[in-house]
This record gives structure tokens, C-alpha cells and sequence, in this order.
């Protein structure tokens, strides 16, 4: 199993990307999810923030005013430096842990039901129409095979932070060019033009993620074919060995656990 970090763009369409993966059967991880979950009271980070930031970070039932806390490390690097120093090792943990239960896991269900992804890249390859016809025709094959060959991980500053790029095997960006984003944006959350572009403005660039990553999802065009794009790429990596070495690994470790058993067994017990 290897690891695949997926990310994007405001109004770039990754979240309905990642729901196309999740219908090919696919292991799934939002890293953003995570990222709550580990600084709920309770939890280690929790109770560092609040000694590092203050109780004036707090809500009133204990949770962790996001927005105050924003306010405090925006454009601030030493604080921000501090809040990640605090955050990441948990999520790290975190997402070690959400991967290994699908290693453990291991066999996949019916496809469509609430599973994990996979990604693909925008490769000189030239798939024929009736290539990517027959893709489709068999997600069901694809979606369904008796192990997990990776994650993906839905990580929206993958690329902006670089804290888990090291653990990516695959980076895969979904892209629009950037009239298409102001476009959908100004649409979907109803803004003016001057809103969005501010809001646009204070992402990195989707074309600076494109060049960075391994894999590139284009949405800019019509739906059908991003969903192609992303059925091909879910193929590609479905091929790969990359999984093997962790797997063969894994399996040395348990034979070599076994054998160790055995000996203790052989020689320490007493014969009846």
C-alpha cells in the first residue's frame, strides 16, 4: 500500500472528484478531518495550543476557536511555525493510524458505498475513446479488488505547507485554468467579481500546484471528461507494484515474528 495526496482549489471541483473515487471503491482520508479531530479537548495538541496561545483561543464549551486563532498566527510566521509544530505530529499520527486500519482491513465491499479513493495524471499517453469505454464499463473490477493498493489523502495545502509531501508516493492536483475557477466561484458562492478574485488570490495558484505534482486532473471542460481522467488514473495506479514493498515487508516482519515464537516455544518450554 502507498500513499497518494490529493489536492486543489477553491471552486476547482476536487470535492467532486474525491466522490468519484469514493464510487470506484476507493480508500479516502481528509486530512482536514483529522486536523479537527486532533485538537478537540482532550487531546494532546488541545491542551498545548491552549498553554502556547492562551485561553482566549477557547469557546465557550471548550473547542478551539479556529477563527481567534487565525486571527492570532495570520501574518505571523514564528506563531504559525508554533501552531504547526504542535498540530502536525498529531496529524501525522493520525493519518498513520486511519492508513494502517485499511492495510489491516484490507478487502473492499461493493463499490458505491462510503470507502476511500484513488487518482490519476494527465500522461502524454493517448487513451482511445473506446480504451476509456471500456474503463468505465468495468469500475466495478476496478473498484473491487481483494486489497487496498493505496490511499489517497485529501490534503488542501499539500503543496503550501510541504509537512506530509514526504510520505506521498503520488501527488495529484485537480485543475482548472483560472476564468473557469472565477467562474464557478463567483456562481456557487454568489459573489462579486472583485470577492472572488480576493479569494482566489490568496491560494497559490492553481497552475504553480499543477507544475509541482506528479498528476494533474484537468476539470476545466466538461464534467465527462474529468470523470474519464479520473477513472484512467485510478487504472494506472491500480497497476502498480508500489504497494509491494510495504506489503512484503509487513509479511517479513510476521514471519520473522513467528519463527521467533516457534523457537521459544521449541526450546524453553518443557517437553511433556
Amino acid at each position: 500500500m502507498f500513499l497518494v495526496g490529493l489536492t486543489g482549489g477553491i471552486a476547482s471541483g476536487k470535492s467532486s472528484v474525491i466522490q468519484v473515487f469514493q464510487q470506484l471503491g476507493c480508500a479516502v482520508i481528509d486530512v482536514d478531518v483529522i486536523a479537527r479531530h486532533v485538537v478537540q479537548p482532550g487531546y494532546p495538541a488541545h491542551r498545548r495550543i491552549v498553554e502556547a496561545f492562551g485561553t482566549e483561543v477557547l469557546l465557550e464549551n471548550g473547542d478551539i476557536d479556529r477563527k481567534v486563532l487565525g486571527d492570532l498566527i495570520f501574518n505571523q510566521p514564528d506563531r504559525r511555525h508554533l501552531l504547526n509544530s504542535i498540530t502536525h505530529p498529531e496529524i501525522c499520527k493520525e493519518m498513520m493510524k486511519e492508513t494502517f486500519k485499511f492495510f489491516l482491513r484490507g478487502k473492499v465491499g461493493e463499490v458505491g458505498q462510503n470507502r476511500p479513493t484513488y487518482s490519476w495524471k494527465l500522461s502524454p499517453v493517448s487513451y482511445s475513446s473506446g480504451c476509456v469505454t471500456s474503463l468505465f464499463r468495468n469500475n466495478n473490477s476496478l473498484g473491487s479488488r481483494s486489497r487496498y493498493r493505496y490511499v489517497i489523502l485529501d490534503i488542501p495545502l499539500l503543496f503550501e505547507t510541504k509537512k506530509l509531501l514526504k510520505y506521498m508516493k503520488h501527488t495529484v492536483v485537480v485543475y482548472c485554468d483560472r476564468d473557469t475557477q472565477l467562474a464557478r466561484l463567483m456562481q456557487r458562492n454568489n459573489l462579486n467579481r472583485d470577492d472572488a478574485e480576493a479569494r482566489i488570490k490568496a491560494q497559490l495558484p492553481l497552475k504553480d500546484k499543477a507544475r509541482m505534482a506528479r498528476h494533474v486532473l484537468d476539470n476545466s471542460g466538461e464534467w465527462s471528461v474529468t470523470k474519464r481522467q479520473v477513472v484512467l488514473l485510478h487504472a494506472e495506479l491500480e497497476r502498480s507494484l508500489e504497494y509491494l514493498p510495504l506489503r512484503l515487508g509487513v509479511l517479513t516482519g510476521l514471519a520473522g515474528i513467528a519463527s521467533l515464537l516457534y523457537l521459544l516455544t521449541h526450546y524453553l518450554l518443557p517437553s511433556p
